[in-house]
């Protein structure tokens, strides 16, 4: 059971990143999974989920209306669609179901 996670770069403000979290050894679609963030120094920032079955979704407000959260059954991986990206998005971002963290992808929001 694993989460490789890809899409992360260095991009400027306003600018838009597409983060992929392929999942492998069990079936996505059955389980709630989240995307997380860590900011340089700070702590573990829940940013947003794809509920198991139906896919309803959640998202921070410090995030809504600029990230979306998706997810392709067929390809068994999750995305996290990031519009006007801004310097404090800067993180490493990871998906996560309970105890299985994928590696993380590094995003970075410079001018």
């Amino acid at each position: 059971v694993q989460f490789v996670e890809s899409g992360g770069g260095l991009v400027r403000p306003g600018e838009s990143l597409r983060l992929s979290c392929a999942a492998s050894g069990f079936t996505l679609v059955n389980y709630t999974v989240s995307w997380v963030r860590q900011a340089p120094g700070k702590g573990l920032e829940w940013v947003s989920q794809v509920n198991a079955g139906s896919g309803s979704t959640g998202v921070a407000d410090s995030v809504k209306a600029r990230f979306t959260i998706s997810r392709d059954n067929a390809k068994n991986t999750l995305y996290l669609q990031m519009n006007n990206l801004k310097p404090e998005d800067t993180a490493v971002y990871y998906c996560t179901m309970g105890s299985v963290w994928g590696q993380g992808t590094q995003v970075t929001v410079s001018s």
